[in-house]
């Protein structure tokens, strides 16, 4: 098939080029925006607040500790974020790699038999081997008794887990039993003010592009009940909310970055049917988003292909990616992990949820929604 443009003929493949889709695929349109965003204020996207899951403790989220990842392979997964996204190696032991991703979080690879995962992916794709099993959160003001003791008072259950170096935490589950880590910043968000000097064993996969990870742009996070975390969190930990979009509620953590919590949304007619629309999602972190730095569209994209490497266009509101007030590429680690690199920092951290933040339509407009949310 040919175009004819400025009367000249050019492929298909060198005016999707320039339009900026990729090669490997076309732009992904859905990711972030949820399934409410053109059908927002409908009785199905009834974004109606909750009542708050227990009272807030106060607490402000000041840093990310870590997020920590079960792989297959946790050397090559190590090797190819240290060439890609300018991560510096904190420590490994022969079972994990510590990382720092940046200033503002570290990551931690642990190594997992190859067959406690999925035998394929979604669709047919090739299998994810790469899961975000927990994460972890140092706040303010930290008290170790005082933290135990309003974790018991909200129901939850805290397990300490110290190193008796001056770090000081607790585990507990979230709503959907994910594993949430609370602590001091006693940990690694220490250790990464200080340089490090260890050097991975694992070979380099490609030349590194010189990027630096600069923000965590957004934790895409799937809940059973997204309106149920979302409260959990923000009256826990702190966070802020940005938009409620009737499908997912994108929080603000501190000054840490973002995370959307995605799902089932119980003030739903359909949510306790259990049905796609009721919640039916899977809970985790499916993927992430890290801002980069330097960004440059075309750039980014030709560094990606140029690595062999996939890079969907992923704007959230299918504008062309040059246009679009959020810009991000799609692409995919060793162990098949979706890791999302786009052009936020902490200065333009809401480009996301203003570019995607619904607005009624006219039928939403002229049905009024249930007031307890119910048919």
């Amino acid at each position: 098939m040919t175009f004819v443009a400025d009367h000249r003929t050019i492929s298909r493949r060198r005016l999707l080029r320039a339009l900026g889709v990729a090669a490997v695929g076309a732009p992904l349109r859905g990711l972030a925006q949820g399934r409410c965003m053109r059908t927002f204020g409908t009785p199905a996207c009834n974004t109606t607040p909750i009542a708050p899951v227990f009272g807030p403790t106060g607490w402000k989220t000041v840093a990310l500790d870590h997020l920590t990842f079960r792989v297959a392979d946790y050397k090559k997964e190590a090797a190819f974020y240290i060439a890609l996204m300018g991560w510096t190696l904190r420590s490994d032991d022969g079972k994990r790699a510590v990382m720092d991703a940046g200033e503002w979080g570290s990551v931690v690879f642990r190594q997992a038999p190859a067959d406690s995962f999925e035998a394929s992916g979604r669709g047919g794709r090739e299998p994810v081997r790469a899961v975000v099993e927990s994460f972890c959160f140092a706040i303010e003001p930290w008290n170790a008794k005082d933290v135990e003791a309003a974790l018991r008072k909200r129901g939850l259950t805290p397990l300490a887990e110290n190193d008796g170096k001056g770090f000081e935490s607790f585990r507990v589950k979230d709503p959907d039993g994910f594993d949430l880590q609370i602590s001091n910043s006693g940990g690694l968000v220490k250790s990464r003010k200080m340089p490090s000097s260890v050097k991975l064993s694992e070979p380099a996969p490609f030349a590194p592009t010189g990027w630096k990870t600069v923000w965590l742009d957004h934790l895409s996070f799937g809940a059973t009940d997204y309106k149920r975390s979302a409260s959990f969190y923000t009256n826990l930990l702190g966070w802020k909310e940005t938009y409620d979009e009737g499908s997912q509620n994108e929080l603000m953590i501190g000054d840490v970055g973002d995370v959307i919590i995605r799902g089932g949304n119980p003030l739903d007619p359909s949510f306790a049917s259990g049905g796609e629309r009721g919640g039916a999602r899977r809970v985790g972190i499916d993927h992430i988003s890290f801002g980069i730095q330097p960004w440059d569209t075309d750039g980014v994209k030709a560094e990606l292909e140029k690595r062999g490497l996939r890079a969907q266009i992923d704007t959230s509101t299918g504008d062309e990616i040059h246009v679009a007030a959020f810009k991000s590429y799609h692409t995919s680690t060793p162990n098949g992990y979706n890791l999302q690199i786009s052009y936020v920092t902490k200065d333009n951290r809401l480009a996301l949820p203003n570019a995607v933040r619904p607005k009624p339509t006219a039928a939403a407009a002229r049905a009024p929604l249930p007031r307890d949310g119910r048919s």
